[in-house]
């Protein structure tokens, strides 16, 4: 027989556990009266807190409402249709799509990682691989066609198809009119009728292709900016020929299952499928696994940016709120000696100042979510478009949105953990007796602050020399290997490491400099001491400031070395803010002669008039010999072609077994530019003075490159066209292998008298007169016109030229005109940059110099009761600010330019150090807090009450 026993629990654990809970309880509400009593100090926290999270929220909130749901997707690509099919593939060759972006396919890889090249052609019409009987709306989308508008002509977007279907309703929607019902009338965007010139019942004017149709109604395009003109035309035989753009056949019905998808794949046939759409399949084969994989990856690279950037925030918050919390312990001591001495322990005191930094946190979180879901639902409301992809919709994620907050309320815990430590630990007697005793830093952070400093700049260093070293060939290691990505890391977090060496001996390091600054001024040793002894205020402050100045001097620094070699690879084509018009064959043909004479007579001169219209001051015509790459094969080079080059000396040229690739201006076996003395000037922005102009006429030549300048004379040579072309002449970049095709010798050499230009900017890399031409027996051909401006070119202007060039190609030739704006300029990120990093700066030095003087009015009490003047507390508030911002612009400053030289040491010598903008940083480092002190000197210091003076025990 067995009894069933009852398990009691134990009195003195019950009453255990209910003491723990009731002094939680008793902390949680200590710690949100206190909050409601320190309400400045309190205010400020909510907004450290609120203001990165609002960032966070907005930005997640950007990002998912660009990014489309199922049955967005669904409406703007199939409206109310099933789906929509089209040939990509070779029928029956394992043709694979991923099931919800039919872009994403291709054939079975093979194990060498490469897909096999395979004989066939599409499909012409995919319709015959669906049921018999199903219907079909053939459209051709998103072609260009050329339309005669209010003030000339102008290419637009075109469809041709029954885009006016009553099931393409979401896609392509009814605004006004009714559906066209001939193959005589057309439909456009609300946008085209003003473009156009012309209303509902209008004329739609084709120029190039002599058709007409009627306008009956505007249709509103998914997809298609509400700015944006667009017509719709019927498919005919006719349009079929001119309106050429994405090619598909939409299905109004019935449902199309990934099964049959996987059918049409393998006959070449991509589908796009509402069913499939709104419910994927779990089961599709690697390839398509691997495209997928691409959607996730741009996920989580939003993840990681909104980490990366959460992280930099919580870091500054927490240090700056951190001071915040220091100052509001230290007004709180009374009051919470007052609690210990009534019985409260250690852990009751850590915990009340704790959960203030929850309870803010949370409130903090709270404003900034609801901040950023606001400015996130303005932002999308300015930029909609009206295309409904842009953005998609608005998405708030709220799960994400749920995490940010609880982040919040982390920071604002780790906020006041430092000052939650120190209270608990203080002297409650001398807490009730209202003194303060000044704090002296300990042995052993200097130590390991020290510790950890040298070891940062050791790793960036060494890490530096590693990847230069692992950069060369023949180390063994390959690129994707990840000991090649050790180095890198290594570059990035040493400086890290040296950052926190330096908060962690902060305190010891006011120490320092408070004894050196005792002997300059009064006003200068009182800052100093104040910071020294005020460390839990200070510190937190300059690291805060120290971890932006750092952020904005490596990204400032990098990004100087990568522009300024991008500056020195650029290739001009012609001197900055020149428009540059070259002409060639038509570009719908292919392997094409030359151009004729005739052809490039009537080219040049469209070309002038075109860049005269536009208002050019100058212009330049540029004859070169037709180059021998547009012919086919060889056997296509005429006999009698020959072609001479400016030889380049052979101690220039490239060793392939070292160098992997050459940069530089125009093609080097056509190297040799025609032009008149007169033209010079606007083709390479320089001026000859009239010694070298007489020169030039009798048969100098102008040299931009003075590696082909030999005893002040260039040496030419003369080739047949099929040696050129089959590489029996000079390539003027390698040096000939042992098993390279054997040089010819040339049919003639001659030198010239050499004017060298070296501060040209184009593509001439040798320029003679014509009649220095003529005399060698060189035949040139007009090929580019260079025209310049005396004011910048207008985004507008360009969008003129390039239509007009386009208007003025006909069948015999083509123009394309081309605005040469040299490098980017370091302007356009270093300004918008140094402002950031400045505001957050000035910002952070604002909160802590708030702080210091919140926290001094007893001291500066105790100051004007013994006679210290105005003056002198101006310039004691000069000291804090130059203490508090120096101390973190300049530990910033060196922690920041580390990866920098690491990363400079290997570049070998691509990324230089002295493309870095040192002026600009040291304005930063040095300057900036000048300015921060100078203000806070300036500030007027407010009246002291000399009832509230400090003890000091």
């Amino acid at each position: 027989m067995t009894t069933a026993r009852t398990r009691t629990r134990h009195p003195a654990r019950r009453r255990r556990r209910a003491g723990a809970l009731s002094r939680w309880r008793v902390s949680a509400r200590l710690a949100r009266r206190q909050a409601a009593r320190t309400r400045l100090s309190s205010l400020l926290v909510v907004i450290l807190v609120a203001l990165p999270i609002a960032g966070m929220t907005g930005f997640a909130v950007w990002a998912m409402s660009s990014v489309s749901t199922p049955e967005e997707r669904a409406r703007v690509e199939l409206g109310r249709m099933q789906a929509w099919v089209a040939p990509a593939g070779v029928p029956d060759a394992g043709f694979w799509q991923a099931p919800t972006e039919p872009e994403w396919h291709g054939y079975p890889v093979g194990a060498d990682g490469v897909s096999e090249a395979l004989e066939g052609v599409p499909l012409e019409d995919p319709a015959a691989e669906l049921a018999p009987g199903t219907e079909v709306v053939e459209i051709v989308e998103r072609g260009t066609v050329r339309v005669r508008t209010a003030a000339g002509e102008a290419p637009v977007t075109a469809w041709a198809g029954e885009t006016w279907h009553e099931e393409f309703a979401g896609k392509y929607d009814l605004v006004d009119g009714r559906r066209p019902s001939s193959a005589s009338e057309a439909m456009v965007t609300p946008a085209a009728l003003e473009r156009l010139g012309i209303g509902i019942g209008g004329e739609l004017a084709l120029p190039a292709e002599d058709l007409t149709f009627t306008v009956v109604g505007t249709l509103d395009a998914a997809g298609v900016p509400d700015a944006d003109a667009g017509v719709f035309l019927p498919l005919t035989d006719r349009t079929r020929q001119f309106v050429s753009g994405e090619h598909r056949w939409y299905l109004p019905e019935p449902a199309l299952p990934w099964s049959d998808v996987e059918e049409l794949n393998e006959q070449g046939v991509v589908a796009l499928s509402r069913e499939v759409l709104l419910d994927p399949p779990t089961r599709v084969n690697e390839d398509a696994q691997r495209a997928q994989a691409n959607q996730t990856a741009v996920f989580w690279s939003m993840v990681a940016v909104i980490a990366i950037g959460g992280a930099f925030a919580a870091y500054v918050v927490v240090m700056l709120a951190g001071a915040a919390f220091a100052v509001a312990a230290r007004r709180q001591q009374r009051s919470l000696a007052i609690v210990a001495s009534v019985g409260g322990s250690r852990r009751d005191l850590f915990r009340t100042v704790a959960l203030q930094g929850t309870v803010l946190g949370a409130v903090g979180g709270v404003v900034g979510t609801a901040l950023g879901v606001g400015l996130a639902a303005g932002g999308l409301a300015i930029v909609d478009d009206g295309s409904g992809i842009s953005p998609w919709g608005f998405h708030v994620p709220w799960l994400g949105v749920a995490g940010i907050f609880v982040f919040s309320v982390l920071v604002g815990t780790l906020s006041a953990l430092v000052p939650a430590r120190t209270v608990a630990r203080a002297d409650a007697i001398s807490a009730l007796r209202g003194a303060r005793r000044p704090q002296r830093p300990t042995a052993s952070r200097p130590v390991w602050g020290s510790v950890l400093l040298l070891v940062g700049v050791g790793i960036t260093l060494a890490c530096g020399v590693g990847l230069a070293v692992l950069n060369r060939n023949g180390t063994g290691v390959r690129w994707d290997s990840p000991l090649s990505m050790i180095p890198v890391y290594g570059i990035v977090a040493g400086p890290i490491l040296a950052q926190v060496g330096i908060l962690l001996s902060g305190r010891w390091l006011l120490w320092t400099v408070s004894r050196g600054l005792s002997r300059a001024s009064t006003a200068a040793r009182i800052a100093s001491r104040d910071a020294a002894a005020n460390a839990s205020r200070t510190v937190p402050a300059f690291a805060a400031i120290g971890a932006t100045v750092f952020l904005g001097v490596f990204v400032a620094a990098v990004s100087a070395m990568g522009t300024a070699n991008s500056a020195r690879n650029h290739v001009y084509t012609a001197p900055v803010g020149s428009v540059v018009v070259s002409m060639g064959p038509p570009a719908t043909t292919s392997g094409a002669e030359p151009l004729s004479a005739e052809s490039a007579r009537r080219a040049i001169e469209s070309a002038r008039t075109m860049v005269a219209d536009a208002g050019a001051d100058g212009t330049a015509t540029i004859a070169r010999q037709l180059p021998v790459w547009n012919y086919a094969h060889a056997d296509d080079v005429p006999d009698d072609m020959v072609r001479a080059l400016a030889v380049l000396p052979e101690r220039y040229l490239l060793d392939p077994e070292s160098v992997s690739e050459w940069r530089g201006a125009g093609d080097p076996q056509n190297n040799i530019s025609v032009l008149s003395a007169d033209d010079l000037s606007t083709a390479l922005g320089v001026a000859l003075s009239p010694g070298e102009r007489a020169a030039y006429d009798e048969g100098a030549v102008v040299v931009t490159d003075s590696r082909y300048v030999v005893d002040g004379t260039v040496q030419f040579g003369a080739w047949s066209g099929r040696d050129l072309y089959e590489g029996r002449a000079p390539d003027n970049v390698w040096r000939p292998s042992t098993d390279a095709t054997e040089r010819s010798d040339p049919m003639w050499e001659e030198s010239a008298d050499a004017i060298v230009e070296e501060g040209a900017r184009g593509s001439i890399v040798v320029a003679m007169a014509p009649q220095t031409a003529l005399d060698l027996g060189i035949q040139a051909q007009p090929e580019v016109v260079i025209a310049s401006f005396d004011d910048p070119i207008s985004v507008e202007s360009r969008d003129r030229l390039n239509t007009q060039a386009n208007l003025a190609s006909t069948s015999d030739y083509s123009l394309w005109a081309y605005v040469e704006t040299g490098p980017p300029s370091d302007l356009t990120w270093l300004i918008p940059l140094a402002t950031t990093v400045s505001v957050l700066v000035v910002g952070a030095s604002a909160v802590a110099l708030g702080l210091a003087r919140f926290e001094r009015r007893p001291d500066d009490a105790t100051l004007a009761a013994v006679g210290g003047t105005p003056a002198l507390r101006r310039r004691i508030g000069f000291w804090q600010g130059l203490l508090i911002a120096g101390f973190g612009t300049l530990s910033g400053a060196a922690a920041g330019i580390l990866p920098a030289i690491g990363l400079s040491i290997q570049s070998q010598g691509s990324q230089r150090l002295t493309d870095i903008p040192w002026l600009g940083l040291a304005a930063l480092a040095i300057a900036l807090p000048l300015v921060i002190a100078l203000a806070n000197a300036l500030v007027p210091p407010r009246r002291p009450d000399l009832t509230r003076r400090t003890v000091i025990a």
